[in-house]
């Protein structure tokens, strides 16, 4: 595919111009505060960038799932603030997305301003099905920056959604690709074409079927599959073990019995965690004990037990295929890593990640938000992506279509 880039923008003269860009703001929030602002401080050197060109900044962006109404608990309004502490610039919010407000502070707008518009999805055709809907909408937020008006794609965590802001925008303005999706393809390119070996592929997560394509599409490429999480359990299952009260889609077990069994065929190996952290129930300060994988409903408070984390043998474990990697792909965390209890298995693949010479990649989404809860200085990871689905999508091989809509060629 051929984009145009954001360098190419910029050097054709910005200055005086509005520019429309989708950033990806979309961070948890906890009683109206941003508790995690990975994703906006990866948006702000574009921002930043086309600010100081002397560019008119619009800036849109999506909150969570609200079902395009507006819903106060989804308003951009604690991002917004969060990226105000954050850049030495004025930064304006819209009161909506593309109505009145956002039309009269667009217009108004001087070279060097930021102005955020409101929720995305506080506006039902940003995720519409109707491809008339879309385009409407698209076309509304086009008009706000003008017939000499251009658009940025910089939200990599959203190229792979089928949506207005997103695919449907690049039919009436002219489009570039910003620096933060630019970087996310060279690195996860470097993960599908020669990626240095041996290859550790880290999967973590509540749901095997959520990685089900990625396996299949990896397990030609990676040397090592290590599997930990709420995953694991479908994997025990599939070799003949009781999980207990796990987590366990015991539809998918079958197909796993598969990748197990056809692993060696296509040279890669599962390592499957051979200890668990079973507890009494899911509860941050629920009874627990260590037990071998096989053992799980042997625990003594009960054969319900859940297994919350991977076990400290299986940690170390893992920790030495991670850190002898040429390369590593990280997405998904060991265990409830939110509970102190159960945080042990993520903490200690996140740090053998650190430790690790050959090039590492935190796969976004959960993973992301673990290395920095667990206080992980960010640098000391190859990269952290801000893709989550969209990362995993693009190793599955799929065609996003955010990036099919920048194809220039």
């Amino acid at each position: 595919m051929a984009y145009i880039s954001l360098d190419e923008l910029l050097s054709s003269g910005v200055s005086g111009r509005r520019v429309l860009v989708r950033s990806d703001l979309n961070v948890p929030l906890e009683d109206g505060k941003v508790t995690d602002d990975g994703r906006i401080r990866a948006s702000v050197p574009v921002i930043t960038a086309l600010a100081d060109a002397g560019a008119r900044v619009v800036v849109m962006a999506h909150l969570g799932r609200p079902q395009g109404k507006f819903r106060t608990e989804f308003s951009l309004v604690p991002v917004v603030e969060r990226l105000r502490s954050l850049v030495p610039l004025t930064v304006r919010m819209a009161s909506d997305v593309s109505g009145d407000d956002a039309r009269k502070q667009a217009g108004s707008l001087v070279g060097g301003e930021v102005l955020v518009l409101e929720n995305l999805r506080f506006d039902a055709r940003e995720t519409s099905k109707d491809n008339a809907e879309r385009d409407s909408f698209a076309a509304e937020l086009a008009a706000l920056v003008g017939e000499d008006g251009v658009y940025v794609d910089d939200a990599f965590g959203a190229v792979h959604r089928k949506h207005a802001s997103v695919t449907d925008i690049t039919r009436h303005l002219p489009a570039y690709v910003g620096n933060l999706v630019s970087t996310e393809l060279k690195v996860l390119g470097k993960l599908t074409t020669n990626p240095d070996h041996p290859y550790v592929v880290v999967l973590g997560g509540a749901k095997v079927s959520d990685k089900l394509a990625v396996i299949d599409n990896l397990m030609e490429r990676a040397d090592y599959l290590l599997v930990g999480g709420g995953m694991v359990f479908t994997f025990l299952a599939a070799m003949g073990h009781k999980v207990g009260g796990s987590m366990l889609e015991a539809d998918q077990v079958e197909t796993v019995r598969g990748y197990l069994d056809s692993a060696e065929q296509a040279g890669c190996e599962f390592i499957l965690p051979t200890d668990i952290v079973v507890a009494s129930r899911f509860s941050a300060d629920a009874e627990h004990e260590v037990l071998a994988s096989e053992d799980i409903e042997n625990a003594t408070f009960g054969a319900s037990g859940l297994g919350l984390d991977i076990g400290p043998t299986s940690a170390e474990s893992f920790a030495r295929h991670i850190r002898s990697a040429g390369t590593v792909f990280w997405n998904g965390p060991m265990g409830v890593f939110e509970f102190d209890a159960f945080a042990d298995g993520t903490r200690i693949v996140a740090q053998a990640l650190a430790e690790c010479d050959g090039f590492t990649v935190v796969g976004g989404g959960d993973s992301a938000a673990a290395v920095r809860a667990l206080g992980f200085d960010e640098s000391s990871f190859g990269h952290i992506s801000t893709g989550g689905g969209a990362s995993l999508e693009y190793l599955e091989g799929k065609e996003l279509p955010g990036l099919m809509a920048l194809d220039r060629q």
